[in-house]
């Protein structure tokens, strides 16, 4: 049996009485006071996660930026230094490998930031595929910490609180400076639909930061849970349920951050194929007329009770009051408006089709 695995900030989380679970080979806080209360600090001032447990890997060399374009959907050709990319890898026949974010560090270098659960995974892919290129791979996993903080008040707890300069970032940008000395990269990213930052640093340096936060009172510890209930009601997929290694970006409803005007893509061919012949499941959001939970892998129904898809994930949302979901339902279930069922244990409850961002994104443009 394969030992667990903690993040520096273990002992953090059990002294402020976390409710701990294995995942993704990490064992993670899942909850300190209750999700709910924890999903409502980032959605009205500001929660900080850790997710320490999240891969790295460096690319580097005179063919960084040919190589990032072969192996990630999104194109970022002549990007200025500082840009952040989300897309996909992706398997020659297009399912997904990993969605990830992509940092361009400099005109020779990029830093992905993969999911935990494919770090090994993601490594080997990425390993295999640069052999024909002049790059150097750097297996970064193990050296960085890193800390989510979320919510309209982020900024200002990030610049009062821990005196990092961040206000002059833009979504989806970065900047390398230094703290006490010490390198960190600072993002205006996140998995929340939140105004919010990540941060990359040093295991000590991560610590330092998350004890500066817990001290100030300005912010509450998260943990997985609300992590999830964040990103979903807000439509942004998770690995293993709304992306997977035999669901596409097309599939999923993401070709927007698929570049296939670039040749060297991988898997490029079969997501215009794809997209040619239409696909024959989508992923859709389902609202039902009951307040019960649908749960991931709970059977979908059209009128006659046939089987025509499955849950993803589903929640009463904490944010909407409502009972919803993101299915994989069969073409032509994924119409707006379609009624259809979802099989909870032994009954059936009614649900309509409707777009799946169950609450509006609060980013900073």
């Amino acid at each position: 049996m394969e030992e667990i695995k903690k993040t520096c900030l273990h002992d953090r989380h059990v002294a402020l009485g976390a409710l701990m679970s294995p995942f993704a080979g990490y064992d993670m806080p899942i909850q300190y006071k209750g999700i709910v209360e924890e999903h409502n600090a980032v959605r009205n001032d500001c929660g900080v996660f850790d997710v320490s447990h999240m891969g790295e890997i460096g690319v580097r060399g005179p063919e960084a930026e040919r190589f990032v374009n072969a192996i990630f959907t999104n194109d970022v050709t002549g990007a200025p230094v500082g840009q952040c990319f989300y897309g996909m890898m992706l398997h020659p026949e297009g399912g997904v490998v990993d969605d990830l974010l992509v940092y361009k560090r400099s005109d020779d270098s990029f830093l992905l930031v993969i999911n935990a659960a494919n770090i090994d995974k993601d490594e080997k892919w990425v390993l295999a595929n640069a052999r024909n290129f002049d790059v150097e791979i750097d297996l970064l996993s193990e050296n960085y910490g890193e800390l989510a903080v979320q919510g309209p008040a982020a900024e200002k707890v990030v610049e009062e609180v821990l005196g990092i300069r961040c206000a002059d970032l833009a979504f989806y940008t970065f900047k390398e400076t230094e703290l006490d000395g010490e390198p960190l990269i600072i993002s205006r990213t996140g998995y929340t639909g939140e105004d919010g930052f990540e941060i990359y640093s040093s295991h000590d340096m991560t610590v330092k930061l998350w004890d500066k936060l817990m001290a100030s009172g300005r912010c509450e510890p998260c943990g997985l849970g609300c992590r999830d209930t964040l990103r979903f009601e807000v439509g942004l997929p998770l690995y293993g349920d709304e992306l997977a290694d035999d669901i596409t970006p097309v599939e999923a409803g993401l070709t927007m951050f698929v570049k296939t005007d670039k040749p060297e893509l991988i898997g490029r061919e079969a997501i215009i194929r794809q997209k040619e012949e239409g696909a024959k499941r989508k992923i859709v959001g389902l609202e039902l007329t009951d307040r019960a939970i649908p749960r991931h892998g709970y059977e979908v129904l059209n009128e006659n009770d046939q089987v025509v898809g499955h849950v993803t994930t589903g929640y009463h949302s904490i944010s909407s009051d409502k009972s919803v979901a993101m299915a994989m339902v069969d073409v032509p279930y994924n119409k707006r408006d379609t009624q259809l069922k979802v099989r909870i244990r032994r009954k059936t409850f009614p649900c309509t089709v409707v777009p799946k961002k169950f609450y509006k994104k609060s980013y900073k443009q």
